[in-house]
């Protein structure tokens, strides 16, 4: 197969959306991705091998969004396909079906979407942005909606080429993801109707520095997606982790709800909904053939699962709605 070219039709974004400064961001990408080295060849390799096929179905309105089915490829096209996806690991976010084979990924990302998806706004001909949209499984829900653009940015490697995996075959126009940080991305004033912010946040040194970003980025009454770890408390304060959260060494500030809902107001937000508050289950986080690391189950302490193994609350999660202003 032929190298894929990640970056087709990107420059749609800066002069069809009016998203500036992104053509910048295309050329400073473009020698990265031309020359990789370490595991970004090693992704760029695996893509490569993906065999030839037209999906004859896309349904992105469903816990597993479909892309094609078995009989669209030959039992040999299928192995080949088989092996890609493997190379590709780990694979965080889904589940999927991607011509008949099930993508049983770590996480049951349709438990979280299905939490909210009924209590934020229509995304029909909007213009939205995935902060941290790992391989594009919500995205994909998104798209179903009919946007008039996603825009997912994704600095891991891994991830940012399954998204093109899943692209390549499902072939959506109006999705779009850049392997580069939020800090990263251009401010465009007014740029974006929704904003999705999930599971990012409190692996910021600064939060209310982010959360003021993404307000400048949001036109005037643009609603934000925001869920984060949380504690639970009546009080506005936030644990820090002196090392590891669920040996995660990057986790720094989880507010209680009284303090986000504080972040929030002070960073230009208004009409706070706190619209679910679920903690971590091994239902919806585990491992599976299609991850190599550990899961939920070795971040909770083995004699207690209310607690982390550093002996934190384990992982509660809250999902807010708000309004830019």
């Amino acid at each position: 197969m032929e190298k894929i070219d990640l970056f087709k039709g990107y420059l749609r974004l800066e002069d069809e959306f009016g998203l500036s400064g992104i053509n910048d961001v295309l050329a400073g990408l473009a020698p990265v991705f031309e020359h990789p080295k370490g595991n970004t060849l090693r992704f760029s390799k695996a893509l490569e091998g993906l065999p030839p096929a037209v999906a004859s179905t896309i349904d992105l309105d469903r816990d597993a969004p479909r892309i094609g089915v078995e009989s669209d490829l030959t039992p040999a096209g299928l192995e080949q396909l088989r092996k890609v996806l493997l190379e590709l690991r780990p694979w965080r976010k889904g589940p999927f079906e991607v011509f008949g084979i099930d993508l049983d990924t770590e996480w049951q990302s349709n438990i979280k979407w299905n939490r909210f998806a009924g209590k934020i706004g229509p995304l029909k001909n909007r213009r939205v942005l995935d902060i941290g949209s790992s391989n594009g499984y919500y995205m994909l829900r998104m798209a179903a909606q009919e946007p008039r653009m996603v825009l997912g940015v994704e600095p891991q490697h891994s991830f940012y080429f399954q998204y093109h995996a899943l692209q390549h075959y499902a072939g959506l126009d109006n999705l779009f993801t850049l392997p580069i940080t939020f800090d990263a991305l251009p401010v465009t004033r007014e740029g974006f109707d929704t904003v999705f912010c999930m599971g990012v946040l409190y692996h910021r040194r600064s939060p209310l520095d982010m959360l003021r970003g993404i307000h400048d980025c949001m036109a005037k009454g643009g609603e934000l997606v925001l869920e984060n770890l949380v504690i639970e408390s009546h009080d506005d304060l936030c644990l820090f982790p002196e090392d590891r959260y669920a040996k995660m060494r990057n986790v720094f500030f989880i507010p209680s709800l009284k303090a986000m809902e504080s972040w929030l107001k002070r960073t230009g937000f208004a009409d706070i909904r706190c619209v679910d508050i679920s903690s971590t289950t091994l239902d919806e986080q585990r491992k599976t053939p299609w991850i190599q690391t550990e899961s939920l189950d070795d971040f909770l302490d083995p004699e207690d699962g209310t607690r982390t193994v550093e002996g934190y609350p384990a992982p509660v999660r809250a999902v807010f709605v708000a309004k830019a202003v």
